[in-house]
């Protein structure tokens, strides 16, 4: 047997949808590949509901996510993991990032971050880097307002029960880790830069966790081995790769994969209204012909 004929080993991978609205193109071409690289090694293809927001996720699109995956033929390995149903694992993981003393309670609104945004970038005195402010893929980061609050502060704040998020306090977390690199089937080994995004935040007041927090710690648990999920959440997996090194978790490979788009090369989206596959199954394409126009043809 040649190199190249040597078959893949098995993979995990998984498909991990919000039910905020019905699945469309995109979502089909993510599915897609996670399922393909599974079957292809006899590996297996999860399922998870990411439904942790609970005022913008409905059931209703929770259950259209599981028929439309059957309608286009695929199917997934072992129960379906909902994120509203694990709650504790999420606090369990945070009061481990408390103890390591990477975590600081945020209670700045959005109208006071980009208030105090603005005023960095108009302070003659503060560049970006200085502030804490700086432009990151997502837009102007987090400035650091609360990392600076003094202990007591915070405690006070806490006790009065004002509302804030928990935030993961990045320089501090890589003084615990050090340095550390992902690989990704596409671009090959990469240098971790958690602070790219800034210090996210890892839990609300309403939700026991956010998505960084709860995607890397489920990934965990179901034991993914293999990441198929679109380049735009490319710069999430610095933050992962920090999170899996501060709880000790393992550390799957990763395949960022482009992205579908429509006539004007923008990304397909839910909030852009791009069309639902149940709407091509209405106009009456067949499974086969959907999975053509989601980049996998038979």
């Amino acid at each position: 047997m040649t190199a190249s004929a040597v078959p893949s080993a098995p993979v995990v991978t998984r498909f991990a949808p919000s039910p905020t609205g019905y699945l469309h193109l995109g979502h089909a071409h993510s599915a897609l590949a996670g399922w393909r690289a599974a079957r292809s090694t006899g590996g297996r293809f999860l399922l998870r509901i990411e439904d942790i927001d609970p005022q913008r996720c409905r059931p209703e699109f929770d259950a259209a996510i599981r028929e439309d995956l059957a309608w286009l033929g695929l199917d997934w390995d072992g129960p379906v993991r909902r994120q509203s149903e694990h709650p504790d694992d999420y606090r369990a993981a945070l009061e481990r990032l408390r103890a390591l003393g990477v975590l600081y309670p945020c209670f700045c609104s959005r109208k006071e971050i980009q208030e105090e945004i603005a005023r960095a970038g108009h302070a003659p005195h503060l560049t970006p880097a200085t502030a804490g402010a700086g432009p990151g893929p997502e837009g102007p980061l987090y400035p650091g307002t609360c990392r600076r609050l003094a202990p007591d502060d915070a405690q006070a704040r806490l006790a009065d029960g004002q509302p804030h998020a928990w935030r993961l306090d990045i320089a501090r977390a890589l003084d615990l880790t050090g340095p550390l690199c992902w690989h990704d089937r596409a671009c090959g080994m990469q240098t971790a830069v958690p602070g790219i995004l800034g210090d996210v935040v890892l839990a609300r007041r309403d939700a026991p966790g956010s998505y960084h927090l709860c995607v890397t710690l489920d990934d965990h648990l179901q034991g993914v081995t293999l990441i198929t999920r679109g380049v735009d959440l490319f710069e999430a997996t610095h933050v992962h790769r920090l999170l899996q090194a501060l709880l000790g978790l393992a550390v799957p490979e990763y395949h960022h994969h482009g992205l579908l788009t429509n006539a004007a090369g923008e990304r397909l989206s839910k909030r852009d209204g791009a069309k639902a596959l149940r709407a091509l199954r209405a106009e009456g394409l067949a499974p086969a012909a959907v999975r053509a126009l989601a980049g996998f043809p038979d």
